[in-house]
C-alpha cells in the first residue's frame, strides 16, 4: 500500500517589540528569571491588559506579505486551560476573528514553485517558561506575555523538505520585516507539526498526530521523516495510528509520546471582556503596509540591477543583518559584485569559523567597502587584500592606514613594469618559442616571475597585458 503524507504547520513567532502584548514589561532574552515581568504578566488581581500597537502593525505587515485578507476589527478571546505556565488560567488569543485569513506562500523546491495556502494568522501572548527539575518545576515569567503571531498553514505540505522550505520562507518574511529575530535556538520561532498519512487511492485522511515545539530546521525535517516512517509501519501491519501529541527527542532521533488526545477539542474559548473590539481604520492598515521594510524578494530584484546573479544575491539575503551590512557597504561607492564576493567568501567564512554573527564582526561595512575600493583602484592586488583583511580584523585599522603602515602600495607604473617584463622575458627566451607554439600558460609563469621581483606588489592585470603585448611584438 502506498501512502501520502498530509502535513500542516503552526508557526509561533515571537515579536521583538519593546514591550509585551498586553503589558508594559520589556521584551528581553537571557535576563535573570522573573525580573522582566509586571503585574499583568503575573495576573495580579485588578490588573488590566492594554493592546500593544506595534504588535498589531507587525501582524498587518506579515498578513500583507502572505497575501491575506486583513480583518479591520481587532477582537481578542480567552483560551481557557489549566496549566502551570498560565497564571491566570487562560491565554489571550484570537480564536474567532483572526487578524488575517486565506493567504498563501510560494516556495521554490528543486527549481519549481509550489504555493502553500495559509489558513489564518492571529495575535496572542506567550506563556511563561517552565524549568522542570526532578521533584518540582520552576516558572520564569520573563517570557509570559511576549507578543506572538501564530501562522497556520493548510495541510498542503507533503514532505520534510517542503516543510523546511516553508519555515525558511516564513522566517525570511518576519526577519526582513523587522517583526522578529527568528532565532529558533532561542525560541523566537517555534513550529508545531500536524501530520497524518492517507492511502494514495483514497480521499479519506488518516488520524492526525501533532509534534510540538520544533526549534530547528534540521529537527523539523528529521521529525517529519521519522513520523512518516513510524505511521507507515503501523498502517502496513494493520495497526491504527492513535491521536497523540508527541515531541522530537533529538538525542534518540525519534518522536516520543507526550500525551494522548482523547478529543480533538482541547480548549474552551470566550471573548475577552477586558479587551473591547477595536476598529482599525483603512488609513491605519494602509500606513502599516506602506511603511513596511523591504522583503528579501524585493531586495533581490534590486540586487539584479547591481549586477548580482541569483546565487550571490541569495547568499547575501540568507540573513537580514548580512543584507543590511551589504547595503551599507555599497555607500562607499565600491563594486556591488566585488563587495558581495568578499562578504560571501571572506566575511561569512570568518563568521562561520568563529561562530559569531555579523553584528559581532570587527570590520564595519564602510571599512570593507574601503578595502574593496583599494582593490578596484589597483592600489593593492587580491593577494595583498586578503592579508590586509586579516590585519584589519586584528588591528581594527582601516585599509588605507594599513596599506601605508605595511608598505603594500601596488606598483602600477607602466614605465617601471615594462622594464621588469622585458628583463623576465630576456631571462626566459624559451617562453617566446612556447608562446608562439600556442602554449599560453607561459604567460602565467612570466607574471609570477615579475610578481616575485616586486615582492608581490606589481599590478598583475597590467603585468599580464604588458607581457602579452611584448610576446606579440617579438
Amino acid at each position: 500500500m502506498e501512502f501520502e503524507a498530509i502535513i500542516g504547520l503552526e508557526i509561533h513567532v515571537q515579536m521583538k517589540t519593546n514591550s509585551k502584548m498586553f503589558s508594559s514589561a520589556p521584551v528581553t532574552f537571557g535576563y535573570k528569571p522573573n525580573t522582566q515581568a509586571d503585574i499583568n504578566d503575573l495576573s495580579f488581581p485588578g490588573s488590566m491588559p492594554t493592546i500593544n500597537k506595534q504588535a498589531v502593525i507587525n501582524a498587518i505587515r506579515v498578513c500583507n506579505a502572505l497575501h491575506m485578507e486583513i480583518d479591520d476589527t481587532l477582537l481578542f478571546d480567552r483560551k481557557n486551560y489549566f496549566y502551570s505556565d498560565l497564571s491566570k488560567g487562560y491565554q489571550i488569543t484570537q480564536q474567532f476573528r483572526p487578524i488575517g485569513r486565506n493567504g498563501y506562500l510560494t516556495i521554490k523546491l528543486n527549481g519549481k514553485d509550489k504555493t502553500i495556502g495559509v489558513v489564518r494568522l492571529h495575535i496572542e501572548e506567550d506563556a511563561c517558561k517552565q524549568l522542570h527539575e526532578s521533584s518540582h518545576s520552576l516558572l520564569d515569567y520573563n517570557r509570559s506575555g511576549i507578543p506572538l503571531l501564530e501562522i497556520v498553514s493548510k495541510p498542503e505540505i507533503k514532505s520534510g523538505q517542503e516543510a523546511v522550505k516553508y519555515v525558511e520562507a516564513i522566517r525570511s518574511i518576519v526577519t526582513f520585516l523587522g517583526v522578529s529575530d527568528g532565532k529558533m535556538e532561542e525560541g523566537s520561532l517555534r513550529v508545531d507539526i500536524n501530520i497524518s498519512l492517507k492511502n494514495k487511492n483514497s480521499d479519506d485522511y488518516g488520524t492526525k498526530v501533532e509534534i510540538k515545539n520544533l526549534n530547528s530546521l534540521s529537527n523539523i525535517q528529521k521529525a517529519i521523516d521519522y513520523e512518516i516512517n513510524r505511521q507507515s509501519k503501523l498502517l502496513e501491519s494493520g495497526d491504527v495510528v492513535k491521536q497523540f501529541t508527541r515531541r522530537y527527542d533529538e538525542a534518540k532521533k525519534k518522536t516520543t509520546t507526550m500525551r494522548v488526545k482523547i478529543d480533538s477539542i482541547d480548549y474552551k474559548y470566550f471573548t475577552d471582556s477586558n479587551l473591547p473590539p477595536v476598529k482599525l481604520s483603512k488609513k491605519f492598515i494602509e500606513d502599516a503596509i506602506k511603511s513596511s521594510p523591504k522583503l528579501a524578494s524585493t531586495r533581490q530584484e534590486e540586487y539584479k540591477k547591481y549586477g548580482l546573479n541569483d546565487y550571490d544575491a541569495s547568499l547575501i539575503l540568507s540573513d537580514v543583518e548580512i543584507a543590511n551590512y551589504f547595503e551599507k557597504g555599497l555607500k562607499s561607492g565600491c563594486s556591488a559584485k566585488l563587495l558581495a564576493n568578499w562578504i560571501n567568501v571572506e566575511v561569512q567564512g570568518y563568521l562561520n569559523r568563529n561562530n559569531i554573527s555579523i553584528g559581532e564582526f570587527t570590520i564595519n561595512s564602510e571599512e570593507l567597502g574601503g578595502l574593496v575600493n583599494c582593490v578596484e583602484a589597483g592600489e593593492i592586488n587580491s593577494k595583498q587584500a586578503k592579508v590586509l583583511f586579516n590585519k584589519m580584523i586584528e588591528t581594527k585599522k582601516d585599509a588605507k592606514t594599513l596599506i601605508k603602515d605595511m608598505g603594500l602600495t601596488q606598483e602600477s607604473d607602466i614605465n617601471v613594469l615594462v622594464g621588469l617584463v622585458n628583463e623576465v622575458i630576456d631571462n626566459n627566451p624559451q617562453t617566446i618559442i612556447d608562446y608562439k607554439a600556442g602554449k599560453d600558460r607561459v604567460v602565467g609563469f612570466l607574471v609570477g616571475q615579475v610578481m616575485k621581483k616586486t615582492n608581490g606588489k606589481a599590478n598583475p592585470a597590467i603585468v599580464n597585458k604588458l607581457i602579452l603585448n611584448e610576446m606579440k611584438r617579438r
